[in-house]
């Protein structure tokens, strides 16, 4: 262990490192262990200095693992949830008091908050909680813990309940298509300005996927603006900055309020489909298995 505390110097700046690798961003990391931005940043490099290596590369306030930082990460989070794990179980802490639904940013903000008053009605009892992680599949050994992940109708080693299938449209702000008259087909999207998801760690079609299943030629010549989270893409075009790929299951309400519109009636299908996911070695919980029978009753086209 002395070597050890050569090397790290201090537990904060492994859990100051977890905290950021896991959320891709100093400030979200921030915000989760209610400390400033700069301190986790100063841990990061502290860090990084001991172990002689950079941990993450950090381009226009964005960060992104290095290949190095991915090894580490995986070692750290598995050793600090295996602590965590032990002290609960020391301190007699009684486990599974809220359920869990681990997802991304853009299904917690889009589509889960909207319905969390009416699960409350349904469900007064159960502490839901929303875990924004920036992995599919990022799945704990937890009775309490379901996860939202994207793929083909079967994973092996784990269970599965459909949510939505996989079905993408074109989008705009009504106030972008007023001002863009001419942005009235799929054959006219070519010259838009385009919103494109470039996510570090989820494969996700993109625009020349898009316009690929509509026959269409398209060449992506890096203009446009790009995001690395679904999220920014909606509030992009909310905002009437360009035209995005609206997955069906996150952008319903948008449309069905009229926020959103849709360009075209031509849309992608795609074999996959998102679900509700968990370890097929785990039993969940009784307020676990509550929670997964109301999210099959919010499927998607319902």
């Amino acid at each position: 262990m002395k070597e050890l505390y050569k090397s790290i110097h201090s537990p904060k700046s492994l859990l100051a490192f977890e905290a950021a690798a896991r959320l891709s961003s100093f400030t979200r990391a921030a915000e989760e262990l209610n400390v400033s931005q700069p301190a986790i940043s100063l841990s990061v490099k502290k860090l990084e200095k001991a172990l002689g290596v950079s941990l993450f590369e950090r381009r226009n306030r964005v960060i992104r693992l290095t290949e190095t930082g991915e090894r580490f990460y995986t070692d750290v989070s598995f050793g600090l949830m295996h602590i965590l794990r032990s002290s609960q179980t020391i301190a007699g802490r009684v486990r599974h008091k809220h359920v869990t639904i681990k997802c991304s940013t853009a299904f917690a903000h889009y589509w889960m908050i909207p319905r969390l008053a009416e699960f409350k009605k349904v469900h007064p009892k159960i502490d839901l909680r929303l875990q924004v992680t920036e992995r599919d599949g990022d799945d704990d050994e937890d009775s309490s813990v379901i996860t939202y992940w994207r793929g083909p109708e079967s994973r092996a080693g784990y269970n599965l309940v459909k949510l939505a299938s996989e079905r993408i449209f074109a989008i705009a702000s009504p106030n972008f298509l007023q001002e863009n008259p001419t942005i009235n087909s799929i054959n006219s999207l070519v010259e838009a300005r385009l919103l494109h998801l470039d996510e570090p760690y989820r494969l996700r079609p993109a625009w020349k996927d898009w316009f690929a299943h509509q026959e269409l030629d398209f060449d992506d010549d890096g203009s446009g603006l790009r995001f690395n989270d679904y999220a920014l893409v909606l509030q992009a075009c909310l905002a009437g900055e360009g035209v995005a790929m609206g997955w069906e299951h996150v952008t319903s309400s948008l449309i069905k309020n009229g926020f959103l519109r849709r360009i075209g009636t031509e849309f992608y299908d795609i074999d996959y489909g998102f679900y509700a996911c968990w370890p097929a070695t785990v039993a969940l919980n009784s307020d676990a298995v509550k929670v997964l029978e109301w999210l099959e009753l919010q499927t998607v086209g319902s």
